[in-house]
Parts: structure tokens; C-alpha cells; sequence
């Protein structure tokens, strides 16, 4: 397994070097590292020395992917990318345009949001396969077949819409918690109700639709009937057999979750005035802030990765069958 893992590993170098490279080329296919600092030093009455100034103080002066002027390999290496990208490997984000130190802002805003992702992963999928398994478990009938109408309706209802119908209803109307804001410590749950339970809400129509497929599908195999034939009750086949082997499917689900606890929720944590890792980014896109939306990026991808080789491993835990060589 260790060697597995190490390959792995080695794997997602070229992997991370291609998401670095593109996100580098969208990111200046829009804005030249001109536009960057007439942005930020302000339209109006800039000089192309305080641009050349500002660029140099950020490392914005030198060739984007290929230095002319150089010799050998410092033609590659003396550029913007190489410059911006290496140091990401060992997790040194830098600055950003601004001047902020890049990992200190990740590690304060990363707890916001695994105070909004970690209730939302856990909950949801134990909302999501409670309901789908009541689905099975009265597959058929008008339970079944109006828990499947239910879900699709909540899969056509937009995000915004929880959003901005969960703020009017419960917090301006009802005055139950606060609309937006956060705080530290234990005063930080009033106001991470909402979030949390929007994000439930949201991810039970596709979640609990998906899991109810994946069962129904074990339902119809061979052991199932062994098992009922056995005497075991409908509870006992779901619980002991099913859903077990429902695991693998359940975990691969879950791998895509990963980097959002982390990476935190775009939309709630802007809308509710969270300062995650969701809403920097938010921010880091308005102002063109290329020094932190590499850095998300970057840190997005190394979590998935992860993601992908944890869940291999943990297919080990449910199906002793698969090893990993």
C-alpha cells in the first residue's frame, strides 16, 4: 500500500503542474499584468512608472511562460509562472497583490469553513441515506413514489432560492437567528444555523435520489434474496447486507465533498457574510487578485487528490477483496 501511495503521489505532480498552467493562462488571457496594476493602483492619472514599479514589487515584470532574453534553462525559469508556481509545491503561498500574507489568511478563514462544511458533510449524508433507505424500504408504494417526486423538486429549486428564502424566513421574519455575520467561539452557532441547514436542505433532493438508485440496485442481487431466503427481516437485509455493500459507490460520492470542507461554500459563505475560504476567493476573483486565486486553486486540487487516495484506501476497509499494489 505505501508504495501505492507514493505513486500516487508522484502522479499527481504533472497533474498539478497542468492545473497550475492553465489556471495561469486563463487567469492572463483576461487581465496583463498592466490591467492588474492599473486595477489596483487606480485607472485614473497612473504612470507607467508607478505600473513598472508595481509590477516589479510583485514580481509581474519578467515574461509570462518563456523568457527570450535568457539563456539555457533559466528561459523557462526566469518567468511569471515558474516564479509563482514552484513555491506552491511546498506550500509557500506568498503574498498577495495587496500585500497580505496569503497562508495567514488561509489559516484563519479555513475554521469558518469547516464550521459550515463539516455539519453540512456529516448531516447531509446521514439525512440523505436515512431517506433514501425509507425510499427502498417502501419502494413501490406512494412513500416511495412521492419521496422521488419530493427530491426532484428540490433538485429544481436553485441554491439562491434556499439562500434567499431561508434569510426572509427565518431570520427576518421569524427573527429566530441573525441574517449574516460571524463571530468566534460559541456565539459563532447562532449564526451558523442557517448556513448549515441551507446546505442540507439544498444537497437532500440529488443526494438522497442518487443513494436511493445505488440501493435499489443492491436490492435486486443475488445475495439479497439469499438473505431473505435465510428468514432475515427487510430492516436486517437493508441494514446488514445492502447497505454495506453499498459502501463503495457511497464513498466515491463522498471524495468530491473533501475539498469543500476546506475550501468552504462560494455561495453561503458570501451571502451570509462568513469569512471562509469560500467568500476569499469570491473576493480574490472581484478584485483580480491572481496571488490568491492560484493559491485556492492550487489547494483545491492538492485536497481532491487527497480525496481520491483516501477513498481508494478506504475501499480496503469495506471490501477486503481490494487491494491496492
Amino acid at each position: 500500500m505505501f508504495a501505492y501511495i507514493v505513486r500516487r503521489i508522484l502522479y499527481a505532480i504533472p497533474i498539478l503542474i497542468g492545473v497550475n498552467l492553465l489556471t495561469f493562462s486563463l487567469f492572463f488571457l483576461v487581465n496583463s499584468p498592466e490591467d492588474m496594476a492599473r486595477m489596483h493602483l487606480g485607472v485614473k492619472r497612473v504612470t507607467v512608472e508607478a505600473i513598472e514599479k508595481w509590477k516589479q514589487e510583485r514580481g509581474y515584470d519578467k515574461p509570462l511562460l518563456y523568457n527570450a532574453s535568457a539563456d539555457g534553462l533559466s528561459a523557462l525559469t526566469d518567468t511569471i509562472f515558474f516564479d509563482k508556481s514552484v513555491s506552491l509545491f511546498a506550500f509557500e503561498f506568498g503574498s498577495a497583490d495587496d500585500g497580505r500574507d496569503i497562508g495567514f489568511d488561509i489559516s484563519q478563514r479555513m475554521w469558518p469553513s469547516l464550521a459550515i462544511a463539516v455539519p453540512i458533510f456529516v448531516v447531509g449524508i446521514l439525512v440523505n441515506i436515512t431517506f433514501a433507505m425509507l425510499l427502498a424500504f417502501f419502494r413501490a408504494t406512494y412513500i416511495d413514489i412521492w419521496g422521488v417526486v419530493l427530491c426532484v423538486v428540490l433538485m429544481s429549486i436553485s441554491a439562491l432560492f434556499y439562500i434567499i428564502g431561508g434569510q426572509f424566513l427565518i431570520g427576518k421574519l421569524l427573527h429566530l437567528v441573525p441574517i449574516s455575520g460571524y463571530d468566534t467561539g460559541l456565539s459563532a452557532i447562532k449564526f451558523l444555523i442557517l448556513p448549515v441547514i441551507i446546505g442540507i436542505l439544498g444537497g437532500v433532493g440529488a443526494g438522497s435520489r442518487w443513494y436511493r438508485t445505488i440501493f435499489l440496485e443492491e436490492i435486486n442481487r443475488d445475495y439479497v434474496r439469499t438473505a431473505r431466503a435465510k428468514g432475515l427481516s427487510e430492516l436486517a437485509v437493508l441494514f446488514r447486507h445492502v447497505l454495506k455493500n453499498a459502501m463503495i459507490p457511497i464513498l466515491t460520492g463522498a471524495v468530491v465533498v473533501i475539498p469543500t470542507l476546506f475550501m468552504g461554500s462560494l455561495l453561503i459563505e458570501s451571502f451570509f457574510g462568513i469569512p471562509g475560504l469560500g467568500s476569499y476567493t469570491i473576493d480574490a476573483i472581484r478584485s483580480q487578485d491572481f496571488a490568491i486565486v492560484r493559491a485556492m486553486v492550487f489547494l483545491g486540487s492538492v485536497l481532491y487528490i487527497f480525496g481520491l487516495i483516501l477513498t481508494d484506501i478506504s475501499y480496503t476497509l469495506v471490501d477486503p477483496r481490494i487491494r491496492l499494489d
